[in-house]
């Protein structure tokens, strides 16, 4: 079977709270949700941000608008304001999950 990367199926948003990061993944087309969703589980977005080390990662499924929000506990170096790494805060977290290979239709 080949792979596609995320991005060719949904795009992302990112946002932080704490120690807490946080990313929306919407499908662009209604039809192509289910196929995420069986692909895209908590267990793989904890593999691809295994070197944050996340504590814990939870999906939450949000079916009528297209949309998955993972919370990542324990990713942020301590938080935004105590983090030497800002490079993984914000936008560049959403891009990340977006770079994810998964299986094509």
């Amino acid at each position: 079977m080949t792979t596609i990367s995320l991005y060719e199926l949904a795009h992302a948003r990112t946002g932080d709270k704490g120690n807490c990061a946080n990313i929306s993944l919407i499908a662009y087309l209604p039809e192509d949700y289910a196929w995420l969703v069986e692909q895209v589980t908590a267990e793989r977005v904890a593999a691809q941000f295994a070197h944050r080390k996340p504590t814990k990662v939870v999906r939450y499924l949000l079916p009528k608008l297209g949309a998955m929000n993972f919370v990542l506990d324990g990713a942020l170096d301590g938080g935004v304001n105590d983090a030497l790494n800002l490079d993984m805060h914000g936008k560049a977290l959403s891009f990340h999950l977006l770079a994810m290979q998964i299986d094509s239709k």
